[in-house]
């Protein structure tokens, strides 16, 4: 008994070490290559399909809204990706409002061909700088549309500023495209720059839900996640029959004829 009371009595003594956590700045990085103009399986109030572009933009707002309510501190700001990153609203802000005002003027472009991302974290590491210098860390969340093109960067290994998360909706294999290389070379970029924890998904499915689910798991703060492997949420709700030796000894069976 001694021996359980003396580790009983040292794990009382446990303390969690203090730690901060920082307020976000989140840079939304949306690719209008002519592929986010592809339809997904799902339509709107007036029967026109809605594209992966439109469904990029509610998914954000759904996001925007919900982080918000865990911490209005939070910070957004907008960029395109074509061939090279342009800034959308420049001006990281806690207002839905001016995310609603930037998609106003986001459109698709005519063609983008390659994807070249090191422009995207040289902007990165520079606003990352800027919200250390306030205490806050930067995050930037890419939306990759391309299922035949392999963004490319060239980006030193050292250099960790921000933390990446992306969200790639591709089209299913076939002889044109090459998703599962692209996803590889999403999935380089991401290793080679993220500070904290990045999270990638995918989906070729073209189903909004899915879309929103991996907008739902990436409100995860950076400074609070565990590695992507052990991510298993959401929970399926798949109603599981209770075995059958659990079942009350004056129950009646229903019979299903």
């Amino acid at each position: 008994m001694e021996g359980i009371e003396g580790e009983s009595s040292a794990a009382s003594n446990y303390t969690l070490r203090p730690s901060r956590i920082s307020n976000e700045d989140i840079l939304f990085c949306i690719d209008v290559d002519p592929e986010s103009l592809i339809e997904m399986k799902v339509s709107g109030p007036n029967g026109r399909p809605f594209t992966r572009l439109d469904s990029i933009k509610q998914a954000i707002l759904l996001f925007i809204n919900a982080k918000l309510t865990i911490n209005p501190e939070h910070r957004y700001a907008f960029a395109t990706l074509g061939k090279s990153p342009s800034w959308l609203r420049k001006e990281f802000s806690s207002e839905v409002e001016s995310a609603i005002e930037a998609f106003r003027g986001l459109s698709a472009t005519q063609s983008s061909g390659q994807a070249d991302l090191t422009n995207l974290f040289r902007v990165a590491a520079h606003e990352a700088k800027r919200s250390r210098a306030q205490n806050r860390i930067l995050r930037v969340i890419l939306f990759y549309c391309r299922s035949s093109v392999r963004p490319q960067h060239q980006w030193p290994v050292n250099q960790k500023f921000f933390t990446m998360d992306v969200i790639y909706l591709h089209d299913k294999p076939g002889p044109d495209n090459c998703p599962q290389e692209v996803y590889d070379s999403l999935v380089d970029a991401l290793d080679h720059v993220s500070e904290y924890e990045g999270y990638i998904f995918e989906s070729g499915q073209g189903l909004q839900r899915v879309l929103f689910k991996y907008m739902c798991i990436l409100l995860a703060h950076p400074q609070q996640r565990c590695p992507q492997e052990y991510v298993d949420i959401p929970k399926s709700l798949t109603k599981k029959s209770p075995p059958t030796d659990a079942m009350p000894e004056d129950s009646v069976p229903i019979s299903s004829q």
